[in-house]
């Protein structure tokens, strides 16, 4: 079946709204959007803002957080975790409000052993209270190549999606006496910091120090925040994964 020379033109200019659309994750420059608040010259800029890294040695970690606070939207960040031998080390990437009732979405990657798999942890915090862990084994080897990490939070659930694969969807259920993260504004924060008394085996592999610095690569962060009058549209609410 062909098109003609009218439907052609059309039909490119739905493909280039559609991939703008999909594109709206990339760019984002880590100088003008983060506070590199902990570890000091362990926070490295490249390219002008467009790749930051992270690292870690026995004397410290290192992190940083968003300017901004979001309430509901959706994150995508790429990350290159940390390679060869990063057993007792954890790369972490979440949102989280302050203070003793504090909200939390968590991404955390657990480092492994070389040849062994990094295990990506997540978990979910509403007024406090935590316990809501689930733990998953990559299909690929996140320290080979960027892949890109994202949440979807909205007033009905929250997904944790790798590579725009959903992997968890942690539904509202406010109704069953489940407290569901939604009234706090919250920042983004990362950091590379040591956990060798849990991350690997129950603590039972300590990080090796002689493999120090332990470097994480950042690049393609952007956050899209949810306006109220989007939560009263049907269709809008059904269009999680449409890039």
């Amino acid at each position: 079946m062909g098109f003609s020379h009218y439907e052609l033109p059309k039909m490119l200019f739905i493909f280039l709204v559609f991939m703008n659309s999909c594109m709206f994750s990339y760019g984002g420059n880590f100088i003008q959007e983060f506070d590199f608040n902990w570890g000091g010259n362990k926070v490295k800029i490249f390219n002008g803002g467009q790749i930051l890294s992270l690292s870690m040695d026995k004397l410290s970690g290192s992190g940083f957080q968003s300017k901004k606070e979001y309430l509901f939207g959706r994150i995508d960040m790429q990350l290159k975790l940390v390679t060869g031998n990063s057993a007792g080390t954890v790369t972490s990437y979440y949102l989280s409000s302050k203070g003793p009732t504090h909200d939390e979405i968590d991404f955390e990657f657990l480092g492994n052993v070389s040849g062994e798999p990094y295990i990506l942890h997540t978990n979910v915090f509403s007024q406090g209270k935590g316990d809501k862990e689930q733990q998953f084994y990559l299909w690929f080897d996140p320290t080979k190549n960027f892949h890109t990490y994202s949440i979807i939070w909205k007033p009905q659930h929250i997904i944790f999606l790798v590579d725009n694969t959903p992997i968890r969807v942690f539904k509202n259920a406010e109704s069953l006496g489940v407290p569901f993260p939604k009234n706090q504004p919250m920042k983004i924060y990362s950091s590379l910091w040591n956990a060798d008394d849990w991350a690997t085996r129950g603590g039972l592999v300590k990080t090796d120090w002689s493999k120090a610095p332990f470097t994480a690569y950042y690049r393609n962060f952007h956050a899209q925040k949810f306006n109220k009058s989007q939560f009263l549209d049907a269709k809008w609410q059904n269009q999680e994964l449409e890039c």
